[in-house]
């Protein structure tokens, strides 16, 4: 037979290229080789293996007539296409509603599309090989910083040689930024740890010397000027509970035994509340049973709301019931006070420190002084004298401080009362808190207010710029990143003396004045 013309270049093979399923599935069930009469031939259709006569085949039916593959690629596809491939033996791949053979149009490689891109826009780049880009780095931040130097996604065009060199630099000075700060926070906690270690060396061996040297001799010792030196510096917390009983003194002569009897007491009372709030013991003179009631309620609610932070003194806490005894029984042995907020936390401070019964000693004679006893009970012409010699100090070491405050007509009843009341115990971190009870067992009630003027000082700058209301939000609640040493070096700055005058002086003045001023208004006697 003639040679056979070659088949047009435009024509696409429906069978191999489409991904119609109605097109593939008719191609599959129509029978592949029909002569132009219509009829099968005897002979079964030729394998697979043959394509130069099946492509011989497909030319004739295309020249026959007007085919529709024809047709369409004529007037939709007008470039040329490329030789046809064979097909690739594979599993089909899948469609909805049939199976459509494998798609031949793989992904194309990255190196690949950087070659077109390159070829289209005429910019050559080779990017560094990857085991090069960060071998020299030595710090690398923990974040997704380093992302800004890979390449891009394949599908995306590559990055061009000063985009490269702009993410570079940017990459080097983020990594510098955060070498630069990981070198201060590192510094930041070796200067931390020294501090700490050179304090724990301190505390070690100043344990020493109060254990072998100063308590066995106390009466003989606690007034050198060694002693209070090392006081100063805080008392070693080994040593800490023995020191403040010893300072704080047993003048009410309190036993364990006396403590265990009201103890037992409270215990009955909380039982016969619990059963009936109306049958009560009213043996207790100058206490009524409401006042009674309130106090062991305001207890209960006081002792969650004590600490909250530290989860020991809270329903459940290994320390909840000692502090509840101790408040309790506190209750019962001073009737004429009862309970007032603050009190847990002064109590809470010293079971940390002591055992239960020297807790409640402890705690008993402290709120037996002068100054805690005016407070608690709430004596205001006595915490008015507090509040008067305060101020007089006030003014003598932080003039604009005291003028600032008179301006917005801020007492000093404000701040005062809340750092009294728990002797800085709520207002501090409790470690300088503690810090601040040592040399309070040293100095008594002055020290409690030469610390009210050392935080002023601390934090005069600020307060200055402040109002009314910001500053006793300030004041309420303290910064909690006071350090002791800061304190304690605004403390020390502070002198406690006016007019060639001391703190027990000025008061006993202001008392002495209070006292001539009651009898001049007295009313004269009856003839």
């Amino acid at each position: 037979p003639a040679a056979l013309p070659p088949a047009p270049l435009g024509f696409t093979d429906v069978n191999l290229n489409s991904r119609n399923t109605y097109e593939v599935s008719r191609r599959r069930s129509a029978p592949e080789h029909l002569p132009h009469g219509g009829t099968a031939p005897a002979e079964p259709a030729s394998p697979p293996q043959e394509p130069a006569e099946r492509a011989r085949h497909r030319v004739g039916i295309a020249g026959a007539g007007s085919s529709f593959a024809e047709f369409f690629t004529r007037n939709f596809f007008t470039k040329k296409t490329k030789e046809l491939k064979p097909a690739v033996q594979s599993a089909p791949g899948w469609k909805l509603f049939g199976k459509v053979p494998p798609r031949e149009n793989l992904p194309k490689d990255s190196k690949i599309i950087q070659q077109e891109y390159e070829a289209r826009t005429g910019r050559m780049y080779k990017p560094p090989p990857p085991s090069a880009r960060r071998k020299n780095i030595e710090f690398e931040p923990l974040s997704t910083t380093a992302l800004i130097l890979e390449d891009r996604p394949a599908n995306l065009p590559a990055k061009s040689v000063e985009e490269a060199l702009r993410h570079r630099q940017e990459y080097d000075e983020m990594v510098a930024e955060a070498k630069k700060r990981e070198i201060k926070e590192a510094h930041k906690r070796k200067k931390i740890m020294r501090e700490r270690f050179k304090q724990e060396e301190n505390i070690a061996s100043a344990m020493v010397i109060w254990v072998n040297e100063i308590l066995p001799n106390w009466e003989g010792m606690r007034a050198t000027r060694r002693v209070r030196e090392l006081w100063w510096q805080g008392l070693p917390p080994s040593v800490r509970g023995k020191v403040w009983s010893l300072a704080v003194g047993n003048e009410l002569n309190i036993t364990p035994e006396l403590y265990e009897i009201f103890l037992s007491r409270a215990k009955e009372r909380w039982k016969s509340f619990s059963e009936t709030s109306s049958e009560n013991d009213t043996e207790d003179a100058g206490a009524s049973v409401a006042d009674r009631e309130a106090s062991l309620e305001l207890i209960k609610l006081d002792i969650s709301r004590t600490f909250p932070s530290l989860y020991i003194f809270q329903k459940g806490g290994p320390y909840h019931d000692l502090l509840h005894s101790v408040l309790g029984a506190y209750t019962c042995y001073r009737p004429d006070v009862g309970y007032v907020q603050g009190m847990s936390f002064i109590a809470a401070v010293l079971i940390l420190n002591l055992e239960e019964a020297d807790a409640f000693i402890a705690f008993a004679n402290l709120l037996n002084k002068p100054c805690q006893l005016a407070f608690f009970r709430v004596d205001h012409s006595m915490m008015l004298k507090y509040f008067a010699a305060f101020e007089v100090f006030f003014e003598e070491n932080l003039p604009k401080l005291f003028l600032h405050f008179k301006s917005y007509s801020l007492t000093p009843d404000i701040y005062l009362i809340d750092w009294i009341f728990t002797l800085y115990s709520k207002s501090l971190p409790l470690d300088l808190a503690c810090r601040v009870w040592d040399v309070f067992c040293r100095d008594g009630e002055e020290f409690l207010f030469r610390t009210g003027l050392g935080i002023l000082r601390l934090y005069e700058d600020i307060l200055l710029q402040m109002d009314f209301i910001h500053i006793a939000q300030f004041l309420t609640k303290l910064p909690e990143d006071i350090t002791s040493e800061k304190l304690f070096s605004c403390i020390a700055a502070i002198q406690m003396q006016n007019s060639n005058k001391k703190w027990a002086q000025v008061f006993a003045s202001l008392m002495k004045d209070n006292k001539e001023g009651d009898k001049n208004h007295s009313p004269a006697p009856k003839s």
